[in-house]
């Protein structure tokens, strides 16, 4: 027989690093989880991606079991490895903080497609290109 699930969570969290300090603790422990169990699972699970961040899917069942499933890291934390920078501008519109080309964003969409939620590569590109104007990176056409 099935486990009821009671709820499903997505934490963003450095790969191999986590603790149960806040985010993690403050976002599993109202459910009732072994907050020591989930860390040491994830950090297991995400020991060879040190230093990114890789959000987890949580899935909580009512008798306080929980499976977890990691993703890619998001597509500004790939866009930043791609392009070699440590964050993105604080005042997007007037400073620029880096250049992404056409190549680089097709790389990072193509990596990142099976977790968007588009299957057109060329809408997965846009997505790509709106995050990277959005933190502060200019777009070559």
């Amino acid at each position: 027989m099935a486990k009821k699930v009671k709820t499903i969570l997505k934490l963003n969290l450095q790969a191999g690093a986590a603790t149960p300090a806040p985010p993690v603790g403050t976002a599993l422990g109202p459910h009732g989880i072994n907050i020591m169990d989930f860390v040491s699972k994830y950090n297991e699970a995400t020991q060879d991606k040190r230093g990114q961040v890789i959000p987890a899917e949580v899935t909580i069942y009512e008798d306080r079991t929980f499976t977890f499933v990691t993703k890619l890291p998001p597509v500004s934390e790939l866009i930043k490895q791609k392009i070699k920078i440590k964050k993105g501008s604080g005042n997007t519109p007037k400073e620029m903080v880096g250049e992404l080309s056409n190549n680089q964003a097709r790389e990072v969409a193509e990596m990142k497609l099976p977790d968007l939620n588009t299957t057109n590569l060329d809408q997965a590109i846009k997505t790509v290109k709106g995050t990277a104007r959005s933190m502060g990176i200019k777009v070559k056409s």
